[in-house]
């Protein structure tokens, strides 16, 4: 059994695929607290409802929608979640999930991209990456670094060249909009020259102005 969220359909605001209609299974549930937040709600008190795999993939299948991102909270606190990728594969679906970087990516199954978020020091859930997870990154997956500042910015550059992360995956910067202006960080990159490594704007809140989070 999984603890759902909720289940929808949108444009996908981040990632690579940004701009494509996605379908999403938000879980229930999370092991960090980042101050930044932009879906606390997933983890509250009584967010979730008890759905099976079978279930949550007959509700993506409403969509008629081939692209779907497990998200949450944090998907990989959950055992059926690997259940819930396979089975999504099986169908033909093209499956991503959305992990916070704190737990072992190994489990999610061959064929999956893996989005990892490194969690920089403005979050206040900093020092709580899995560093293992460096070594199980293929060209398949991404790894995002959500920045609230220049010095976060900074932190993660350093991040980033001491493991050289551009090497081994997609990399993404992606700006706290309320404290960290986009043209701000895209000056910055230019200025160091991060050629390596993605700009990420949430299209969504550009869009919906945060009225409909992804």
């Amino acid at each position: 059994m999984l603890d759902v969220c909720e289940i929808f359909v949108s444009l996908q605001g981040e990632s690579t695929s940004a701009g494509r209609v996605c379908a999403f299974a938000r879980l229930a549930g999370c092991n960090l607290r980042c101050v930044w937040c932009d879906t606390a709600y997933s983890y509250s008190p009584g967010a979730g409802t008890q759905m099976s795999v079978d279930d949550v993939v007959g509700k993506i299948e409403n969509f008629s929608v081939k692209l779907v991102e497990i998200t949450g909270g944090e998907p990989l606190l959950q055992a059926d979640t690997v259940a819930l990728c396979e089975e999504l594969l099986r169908r033909g679906y093209e499956v991503m999930v959305e992990t916070n970087g704190s737990l072992d990516i190994g489990v999610v199954p061959k064929g999956v991209r893996r989005i990892v978020d490194v969690k920089c020091p403005d979050s206040r859930s900093g020092g709580n990456f899995f560093v293992d997870n460096i070594k199980r990154l293929d060209k398949n997956d991404e790894i995002k670094f959500v920045v609230a500042s220049i010095n976060d910015a900074c932190w993660a550059k350093g991040f980033c060249n001491l493991h050289n992360i551009p090497q081994k995956c997609t990399t993404i910067f992606s700006p706290v909009s309320s404290s960290l202006p986009y043209d701000k960080l895209a000056d910055w990159m230019v200025e160091n020259r991060l050629a390596d490594i993605r700009l990420g704007l949430q299209l969504h809140k550009i869009i919906w102005d945060d009225k409909q989070g992804v």
